[in-house]
């Protein structure tokens, strides 16, 4: 059974599932260290246990870990294997003896064995696998399906990290709508500081970045959709440019590249890695931005591209029009003449840029640090009195 948790008098200790934060740099492991940052802040004398099946060195972690109400734990396991099954099975053993007040799996699953030992909570970002197959092996699929189905059924409460997602959640696998919470994620706090026209300067001389151009910030693969940019900057002035900035590579990767040269734009588009701390000042050097992709559970790149003042050319679909609102233009993943007049709406009406530059500042401002604090702890407290029931 359970401890029971006095949650008005008892200091908490929330067991984190860490495995992204520690090994991943990309969207889990951005969700992940963003949550240990803002949580961590806001609730000083709540302790974050961070469990992970390995260490290993992450330098946008290292800082968080210095923090006193934040530990990192790691089981000493020699293979893969071991490490799997830990994390899979064994974790509870270790959250009892630790005594956890309340579990939190933060990139969608819990372990199977999580029932009955202490109150649980889910983060699903997505159910991308079964909108977008190609983009999956079968295998992938089915564990996919099998995990996060079952994590969602046996987590106390389900935090869906959008609306679409909990729609999803509700339709595919029958969650009761009832448990689950819709908390946005907010923009790592470096898009928030103000971004000066030397810093700009500094970073356009330093990846020698086009006067006008369009920051297509994302993964290279089919569900991006990055085609969908290509093809419509064919139809753009040539004095228009465009970055591609993540990585690029597989057989998604060799058609875009393809596309570029047989559509004559190799000296109009540039590919880049871009440390994570320059992004914000490539996006405001950006005229746009583009996130065309087919299916996503959030759309995070299109709040931080408003966030520092750079409106968006985005596809309708799934849940992009709720992460933008009106500081982005919507149009259909397939259509590239719409992207092109999107595109030059933006380019050659200022007041209707400067208007959506306004509209999406204020949007954005819904997905703050302290509203994803305090939803998530009220949350914690719904999973916690569910149990006392």
């Amino acid at each position: 059974m359970p401890r029971k948790i006095d949650i008005d008098k008892s200091a908490l200790t929330i067991g984190v599932d860490g495995k992204r934060a520690v090994l991943n740099n990309t969207g889990l492991g951005n969700y992940s260290r963003y949550y240990l940052n803002i949580m961590s802040m806001a609730y000083p004398s709540t302790k974050f246990r961070v469990y992970t099946p390995r260490i290993e060195e992450n330098e946008r972690l290292r800082p968080l870990l210095t923090r006193p109400n934040i530990e990192l734990f790691a089981p000493s396991l020699a293979t893969a294997i071991q490490r799997s099954w830990w994390r899979t099975i064994d974790l509870p053993i270790q959250l009892n003896k630790d005594q956890v007040s309340l579990y939190h799996g933060l990139s969608n699953e819990l372990p199977l064995t999580i029932k009955g030992v202490c109150p649980s909570v889910v983060t699903i970002h997505d159910v991308i696998y079964r909108r977008c197959k190609d983009d999956y092996s079968a295998i992938d699929r089915r564990l996919y399906d099998f995990k996060y189905s079952r994590s969602a059924r046996n987590a106390t409460r389900v935090v869906a990290i959008s609306e679409r997602t909990k729609a999803d959640l509700i339709a595919d696998y029958d969650i009761d709508p009832a448990k689950i919470d819709v908390i946005y994620q907010g923009v790592d706090p470096i898009f928030t500081l103000p971004i000066d026209t030397a810093k700009k300067q500094e970073i356009r001389e330093r990846y020698k970045l086009p006067e006008r151009f369009i920051a297509a910030v994302g993964t290279v693969q089919p569900r991006k959709n990055q085609l969908l940019a290509v093809r419509a900057l064919a139809r753009l002035p040539e004095s228009v440019r465009m970055v591609i900035v993540g990585r690029m590579d597989g057989t998604y990767g060799d058609i875009v590249r393809r596309e570029i040269s047989r559509l004559g734009l190799s000296d109009r588009v540039m590919h880049l890695t871009v440390p994570f701390k320059d992004l914000p000042a490539l996006y405001a050097c950006a005229s746009l931005s583009s996130y065309t992709s087919r299916y996503e559970g959030f759309g995070l790149p299109v709040v931080e591209s408003l966030t520092v003042g750079t409106p968006v050319v985005a596809c309708t679909g799934s849940c992009l029009e709720e992460a933008g609102g009106e500081g982005g233009i919507y149009i259909d993943p397939d259509d590239v003449e719409a992207y092109a007049e999107a595109a030059m709406h933006l380019l050659d009406d200022q007041i209707f840029y400067d208007k959506t530059v306004r509209l999406g500042q204020r949007h954005v401002r819904r997905f703050s640090a302290d509203a994803f604090a305090k939803a998530t702890m009220t949350t914690y407290k719904k999973a916690l009195i569910s149990e006392l029931i």
